[in-house]
């Protein structure tokens, strides 16, 4: 495609990104269907500088008001995703001159807002949260996801999977933490592998695998997997258990547990029940009372975890929006906790950064409910022996209480888990 061209159609879907009426992937994603002809490499330009935009919104604007024509083709312009060259052979006169001195402008000279790029409703509790960890967090986020890939273990090695991926061209490194992980070079085409096809791979984030993990299913087990989605978690705890026991995969969505169905497929698993329910206290629910060995409570969250992958969520999230999460968030926890018999475990989790959503809403469960007893995150890592548990954890007394991951400290998603045991 010719470079103007390509800028043109660049603005275009940032303009429609920018509306923010809808997730940012699926707009992107529906545009792409709309739009068939484009290239593998016009696809990377347009997804990419569109996230690019989200991502340095606040900095965007503020020099794009020095700047003429319409807006969207000048936030397409600031967030370009390709060489200088490029860019500048479809831009007019006037335009080039007016980038190079908004590429001249140091970050020391921009207002802080413009520099973390946050809302305000955000970035004020994160700063009282993490202190001087605030500018660390925000330089982060501001940076696009590692893509990690999970070894299906129930039938695979991870290293064997590795060396399948570098016969393909696809460079990949252990990840650090979890023992499933790959950390892939690039963004490959990776459902033409035959890796992908008979199930050996799943795309999930270190962090995501990490939360399989900390439940530690066992097998033969009856376990829940209480807010399982496209069941990323769900299929490495079928894995973890050996395809035994029982594996129930409740979703309020039956759209979202449709996504599990092909997966499940691929992976060979057959301990794996999906279960549409009406609402947290659905009959099904009841009928498996303090039946339950193990329960995963990845609630329903902000996502603000997950700002490197999705940075539209930080402008369309709001702070009523999370006070309403919040109450859910308990809701959701305390139905659940009743499926768990006595010795059995409860682990509430969630993709977000926000103490409100995290720390808050385990220690409110924890002091209403005396039977459930907690356990520390680092030590039932450390068990397992994860490499480098101690420092994934923290919080309470031990200072090893939850799980907490950072995309800074950690490079994974944001993450949050809490664990307890029922007396």
């Amino acid at each position: 495609m010719h470079p103007r061209a390509l800028l043109d159609a660049t603005a275009e879907l940032v303009g429609r990104v920018l509306r923010l009426d809808h997730p940012a992937d699926a707009i992107v994603s529906r545009h792409f269907r709309e739009n068939r002809s484009l290239g593998q490499r016009e696809r990377a330009t347009l997804a990419e500088t569109t996230y690019n935009v989200l991502r340095r919104k606040l900095q965007f604007e503020h020099l794009a008001a020095s700047g003429s024509g319409p807006r969207e083709r000048r936030l397409a312009i600031l967030g370009f995703h390709g060489p200088r060259d490029f860019l500048r052979s479809a831009l007019t006169d006037t335009e080039a001159a007016w980038l190079a001195a908004c590429d001249s402008v140091p970050a020391s000279d921009l207002m802080e807002r413009h520099r973390h790029n946050l809302p305000e409703w955000l970035a004020g509790p994160l700063r009282e949260q993490l202190g001087a960890q605030f500018w660390p967090l925000a330089e982060s986020l501001l940076r696009p996801a590692p893509l990690d890939l999970r070894i299906n273990a129930l039938a695979d090695k991870r290293a064997d999977v590795r060396k399948e991926l570098e016969l393909a061209g696809i460079k990949s490194v252990p990840t650090p933490h979890s023992p499933w992980g790959l950390r892939v070079d690039g963004k490959p085409a990776l459902t033409r592998l035959d890796a992908f096809s008979r199930g050996a791979i799943e795309v999930q984030d270190e962090g995501s695998q990490l939360l399989a993990l900390l439940l530690d299913a066992k097998r033969g087990e009856m376990v829940v997997d209480f807010c399982a989605g496209a069941g990323g978690k769900t299929l490495a705890i079928g894995a973890t258990m050996r395809n035994t026991g029982r594996l129930y995969a409740f979703d309020v969505s039956a759209h979202r547990l449709d996504a599990l169905k092909p997966r499940l497929a691929r992976s060979g698993l057959s301990n794996v029940h999906p279960a549409a329910i009406a609402h947290e206290r659905d009959e099904r629910v009841k009928r498996l009372a303090g039946k339950i060995d193990r329960v995963l409570v990845d609630a329903p969250c902000s996502g603000l975890g997950t700002l490197r992958r999705n940075p539209d969520l930080k402008w369309r999230q709001s702070p009523q929006a999370i006070e309403e999460l919040t109450a859910k968030q308990a809701a959701i926890l305390q139905s659940a906790a009743r499926l768990v018999k006595p010795g059995g475990r409860l682990v509430y989790a969630t993709c977000s950064i926000l103490a409100q959503e995290n720390e808050a809403v385990a220690e409110a469960f924890g002091s209403a409910h005396p039977d459930f007893e907690p356990a520390d995150a680092g030590e039932i890592l450390a068990g397992l022996k994860v490499e480098g548990a101690t420092g994934l954890a923290s919080g309470g007394d031990s200072g090893q209480r939850y799980l907490r991951l950072w995309p800074h400290q950690h490079d994974t998603d944001g993450f949050f888990a809490a664990v307890w045991k029922r007396r």
